[in-house]
């Protein structure tokens, strides 16, 4: 026969029943607990911070910073560039462009790339100044080192992937260009040269942008093959790559690529620490949110 609890008696002589203890599974960690982890989490980054980091890892992370792609307009260098035209002024003082190719990134079916944006159509204004301020970015910018990937193409050997874009510059694209027309999804290739313009292949019909890229994640991410990628951080967030700033407030973008290439210097230093030696044990108890601070 199974044994009850004795109850207990309560203030004022009421009986309340016995409560059994609740696992230890559900219980909240005690505070001083979670005190304790944050302090082995900060001892360990004091001692990631005094250990000599890997020459290989520092390379990397100077590597991302301020540098040009090996492509076809980038300069070798950036450097200041006072001349430069119209949205692409933003990046006078240090631009991986030349004044004359942002001049040319204005100009429709440039000796750039030769390429039509109005290939099913007049482009409206509002949506074409997007795709000019795109092309600023990407022709002048010195802070897309992290996402510099080597590219297999007869015009350049580099190109950015998976860039994350701001939140409001990706949806203000959508929004202004939801109602021009186009007849691909993917930019980069596919399209009809034989007139040394692009043309929509055969087969193809043009229509909306609404249509042919239904949400703003799908324009920026398809676009160009992924250059970009959609993101949920705001301008200003030091998270995504703002394609459009104040320049009197200086360029954002670079605090942006540093936060991302010491990212990817705390996945150098993981990768170059031997498997089993104290450094890859440190770095194996420190959270991702430290790790990122190497």
């Amino acid at each position: 026969m199974a044994c009850r609890q004795a109850p207990t008696w309560g203030t004022g002589g009421v009986l309340y029943p016995r409560r059994h203890p609740v696992p230890s599974v559900f219980r909240r960690p005690h505070p001083s607990v979670a005190t304790s982890r944050t302090m082995v989490a900060a001892w360990v980054l004091l001692a990631l911070l005094a250990w000599p980091v890997p020459a290989t890892a520092a390379t990397v992370r100077d590597s991302l910073l301020n540098v040009c792609m090996d492509a076809k307009h980038h300069k070798t260098a950036p450097g200041p560039e006072g001349q430069l035209y119209g949205q692409c002024t933003p990046w006078k003082d240090n631009a991986c462009c030349t004044a004359n190719t942002s001049v040319q990134a204005h100009q429709d079916q440039s000796y750039l790339y030769n390429f039509n944006w109005d290939h099913c159509g007049i482009m409206p204004e509002k949506c074409k100044r997007h795709f000019i301020q795109d092309t600023c970015l990407y022709e002048c910018s010195p802070n897309l080192g992290p996402w510099i990937k080597p590219a297999d193409s007869s015009w350049r050997k580099e190109r950015i992937l998976y860039v994350p874009l701001c939140l409001e510059d990706c949806e203000q694209w959508w929004e202004d260009c939801q109602n021009a027309a186009t007849c691909k999804v993917n930019w980069h290739k596919g399209w009809n040269w034989t007139t040394g313009i692009n043309q929509c292949p055969r087969g193809t019909s043009c229509q909306k942008f609404r249509y042919v890229f239904p949400t703003p994640a799908d324009l920026c991410q398809q676009i160009w093959s992924h250059s970009y990628r959609y993101t949920s951080y705001r301008r200003g967030s030091g998270r995504c790559i703002q394609m459009w700033f104040n320049p009197s407030q200086g360029n954002p973008n670079v605090a942006v690529a540093r936060y991302y290439a010491q990212a990817n210097t705390a996945t150098a230093a993981v990768a170059a620490a031997p498997t089993g030696s104290p450094l890859s044990r440190l770095l194996a108890l420190l959270p991702p949110a430290l790790l990122a601070l190497l």
